[in-house]
């Protein structure tokens, strides 16, 4: 009877760890799920627009993956239509997953700027690089990549934009570029040499 009851008890004891452990992966995984709805579409993204967005996304990028992300974005950086500030953060954040993911790269350099004409974004690693085989076939059909370059550059078109990729063995450079639809407002100068003219570091 002793041994019965014994084994009752234990059994109990055991169920009830079971449930606590469960209870515990549960809360977890509903942080989780909090925290990537929150990097997906970040409430500031709606109330303070694209560029404190995207510098609050820099700085916790930087925290959380320990790449290094110097960034060139105004202070003043003025807010753009909805969709436009939605498809550049969408790909800030592709663009910066992909340099975490398969770049070892231990830095990136970010440039945001915009125009009445248009809004530009650039984003360079100093990894590997691409084979030039996968982006000659991405350029050509968009074939052989994942979804995430392919997502970007339907998200870019959908605005009416352009995507680059330009990559090498000292790294990767993405640039976009948005119009706003004030065409007789003059374009961004050309901006290659910004990501050496010295970026903030956030």
């Amino acid at each position: 009877m002793l041994d019965s009851l014994s084994r009752l008890v234990t059994g109990i004891s055991r169920a009830t760890d079971q449930v606590r452990e469960l209870e515990a992966l549960a809360d977890q995984a509903l942080q989780e799920i909090r925290v990537t709805s929150h990097l997906l579409h970040p409430p500031l993204l709606d109330e303070t627009g694209l560029g404190v967005a995207a510098r609050w996304y820099l700085e916790g990028f930087s925290q959380r993956s320990g790449i290094q992300v110097d960034g060139e974005i105004p202070e003043d950086f003025p807010r753009l239509p909805y969709e436009v500030e939605l498809a550049l953060f969408r790909v800030l954040q592709e663009c910066l997953t992909n340099i975490h993911r398969h770049s070892k790269s231990s830095r990136a350099d970010v440039v945001l700027r915009s125009s009445p004409r248009e809004a530009y974004l650039q984003v360079r690693d100093y990894g590997g690089g691409i084979a030039p085989e996968v982006l000659r076939q991405f350029r050509d059909n968009g074939s052989n990549v994942g979804v995430g370059l392919a997502g970007m550059r339907e998200r870019v078109r959908d605005q009416g934009g352009e995507l680059d990729i330009r990559s090498s063995d000292s790294g990767v450079t993405v640039t976009v570029t948005v119009p706003l639809g004030d065409a007789s407002a003059e374009p961004l100068p050309p901006t290659q040499d910004a990501l050496s003219s010295g970026m903030r570091s956030l």
